[in-house]
């Protein structure tokens, strides 16, 4: 009998443990408006660490996780309890049945959940929050960018909130630039308003549904009523959709594809006179009133025979106005005349489409007319030398008699005498050459007091402006062969001066920007160089044994 009780009361402390074993899913709201994040928490006394969320994941997006614990000992026995709680956003409106999910080795009760399409509010002073979408264009062209343009406003303290413009399937959507904040009345009503700006690319021809902008957040009273959960209470809105309708590429369009609203260029700097192997300089402004920085054409200006042309890169400024993107682009250009004379080169031209007008454009500025005059040095350059020819007619005509006597004096004997006698001088002569090279490539090697370095010509060869007379002449002061610039910046002391050579032996040999190395040139040198000083070399006490 004793055995019979003692079994009867294991079965029923076996049976009470096991009805404090349990497992429950529940949501913090069974109603909420599309948009807005639902709380799921999964509690269980199960040893699990992790459960699978993946049935979920058809009809929400997963937010985030979180895992808590807890241990606690009544009656003298202990319990350990799992809390897992993550966070859910419905991918619809609709009512939305939650599927079970799996804890160890219980199983959770499916739950349904309400989701409601957002309240489209118009613009009211009896409205505490609405949303406001602006397209600039309902019927673009296939990747004309299109400014859209969302205003969330609202007349009551809001504690968190999310503002959010769905991507459309056949389009892309990127937000540019930083929200801008600003107050308006409507109605006698303050209302303080956060804008933002989106970027919608169509990728294809055909219908276009851009979904209304979503608002979901949290308002609240004052400073007392935040404290309050009572005071605060959710808060959601939304704009109407925009229905829109892409045009294909036109057969009779330009290439590149350029669909704009409106597209300018002007000369911001346009000279009317230069110099022959001096630079001078061209600024344009080319504005694209619906386009982004991506879709700016290269801006150009074709060099000719006359004029060399070397452009420096543009630099390009993004902005939204008037509810869409708008780029403003600067280029300079460094024009370098080869010859004197009336000069004129063509002016940039480029070929756009115009999407309000749907017609093809070509936007131009008229031709550069240039005056150029003779370089320094040519204009300074002595009278060449008469011919021999002419120099020979001036000459008196000798008589028959001293011809004869000349010729008498030729004889084969006088003639070896002569050819020795030229042999014995021409020795001489280049013995003496090569001892003055050689003490002309010592001297070149020790060093010299900058003060005593010639640079009337390297300022000349500045002035003009011709990069290979600079490289020939910061050669010749370094006292080293042509074109040994990789000397020359060895010797000099200066890392400014190095840089700007190193750009002068690029921009001729490695199709560098000869206009900005010119003026790096001008820039560096324009007190001369500045060489570096190295130690003397005692000078020898006897002559060289083998003159060069």
């Amino acid at each position: 009998m004793k055995r019979a009780c003692l079994g009867m009361l294991l079965l029923m402390l076996l049976w009470a443990t096991s009805a404090f074993a349990q497992t429950r899913a529940v949501l913090d709201r069974t109603t909420i408006s599309f948009g807005e994040t639902v709380v799921l928490t999964i509690e269980t006394d199960q040893g699990v660490q992790q459960i699978d969320y993946a049935p979920l994941q058809r009809q929400f997006e997963i937010g985030g996780q979180s895992v808590r614990r807890s241990y606690a000992l009544v009656n003298g026995r202990a319990s350990a309890t799992t809390v897992f709680s993550i966070g859910l956003r419905p991918r619809g409106p609709g009512v939305l049945t939650l599927p079970a999910l799996r804890v160890g080795n219980a199983v959770t009760a499916p739950l349904r959940l309400l989701v409601q399409p957002p309240s489209v509010q118009q613009a009211s002073a009896h409205s505490d929050v609405f949303v406001e979408t602006q397209v600039d264009a309902s019927q673009p062209y296939v990747q004309q960018a299109v400014g859209v343009t969302v205003r969330l406003n609202y007349a009551v303290p809001l504690l968190s909130g999310q503002l959010d413009l769905d991507t459309p399937d056949t389009a892309g959507l990127q937000q540019v630039g930083e929200d801008a904040t600003y107050e308006r009345d409507i109605g006698g009503r303050r209302y303080h308003v956060v804008e933002r700006h989106y970027l919608l690319i169509p990728e294809r021809s055909g219908p276009l549904r851009l979904s209304g902008a979503r608002f979901n957040g949290l308002a609240g009273g004052g400073f007392v009523d935040q404290l309050f959960d009572e005071a605060r209470h959710p808060l959601s809105a939304a704009s109407s959709g925009q229905a829109l309708q892409v045009q294909p590429i036109p057969v009779n369009a330009a290439q590149p594809w350029l669909p704009l609203h409106a597209l300018t260029l002007r000369y911001l700097n346009q000279p009317a006179s230069a110099r022959v192997g001096q630079a001078t300089t061209v600024q344009i402004e080319a504005v694209a009133d619906g386009a982004t920085a991506a879709q700016m054409p290269t801006i150009e200006i074709p060099a000719t025979a006359a004029v060399s042309v070397f452009a420096d890169p543009p630099q390009v400024e993004d902005q939204f106005f008037n509810g869409r993107p708008r780029t403003t682009l600067h280029r300079k250009f460094s024009l370098v005349p080869n010859q004197a004379g009336a000069v004129v080169l063509a002016g940039p031209k480029v070929a756009w489409w115009d999407a309000e007008q749907h017609t093809a454009r070509i936007a131009e500025l008229p031709p550069l007319s240039l005056q150029v005059a003779a370089g320094v040095a040519s204009a300074t350059r002595p009278q060449s030398v008469a011919p021999v020819e002419a120099v020979q007619s001036t000459l008196p005509q000798q008589s028959a008699p001293a011809a004869r006597m000349q010729d008498a004096w030729i004889s084969p004997r006088n003639a070896w005498l002569l050819l020795l006698l030229i042999l014995i001088v021409s020795t001489g002569w280049g013995g003496m050459a090569g001892y003055r090279r050689h003490r002309a490539r010592s001297a070149a090697h020790a060093d010299v007091p900058v003060a005593s370095r010639p640079v009337a010509s390297l300022q000349q060869a500045l002035r003009d402006g011709v990069l290979q007379d600079i490289g020939q002449a910061l050669v010749q002061q370094a006292g080293l062969a042509t074109d040994a610039l990789e000397g020359v910046c060895t010797k000099l002391a200066d890392p400014v001066q190095v840089s700007a050579v190193r750009q002068l032996q690029q921009a001729r040999w490695g199709g560098g920007d000869a206009g900005a190395a010119l003026q790096a040139l001008r820039k560096a040198f324009s007190a001369g160089a500045h060489w570096r000083r190295t130690s003397q070399q005692a000078k020898s006490l006897l002559p060289p044994l083998y003159p060069e």
